[in-house]
């Protein structure tokens, strides 16, 4: 499996209006420069671009969505690291076989779909308790306007 980069880190938020107003001082934007929201994971996200890695704020559109458990648990904070692959699929088939175990969606997918490409999520307990994501997002050159 070959990781061309650090893909995005994501910060759980309660309130994504009220982080965005924290964060975008910092960041040095007055705006998210691909901001999105995603049906099937129940999560609204501002993403800004930091050089070539993403910084995501994400808030649980539903009470019973992932990013929403994830702060009932451990409270706001970083969620998970996404790192940039040539093929997810590949890279499930390779890391499985090294005994790395994914979380499949409700539908026991592992590979789910985002804009041109697709992204799976290995389970925390194999990486420190970190939960780390691999993407194949072939879009991202769109979504930056390159």
């Amino acid at each position: 499996m070959n990781i061309n980069k650090m893909d995005h880190i994501c910060i759980a938020v309660k309130n994504l209006d009220e982080a965005r107003k924290k964060w975008e001082p910092l960041l040095g934007k007055s705006e998210p420069d691909d901001p999105y929201e995603d049906e099937l994971e129940k999560i609204r996200v501002a993403r800004y671009w930091i050089g070539e890695v993403g910084f995501e704020l994400m808030e649980s559109t539903t009470p019973d969505g992932d990013v929403a458990r994830f702060i009932e648990k451990n409270g706001e904070g970083i969620m998970l690291i996404s790192f940039n692959v040539d093929s997810t699929r590949d890279s499930i088939k390779e890391l499985q076989e090294k005994g790395y175990p994914f979380i499949p969606d409700k539908g026991g997918e592992v590979a789910r779909p985002f804009r041109e490409g697709e992204f799976a999520f290995i389970h925390p307990k194999k990486l420190n308790g970190v939960l780390t994501e691999i993407i194949d997002d072939r879009g991202r050159s769109a979504s930056r306007g390159k």
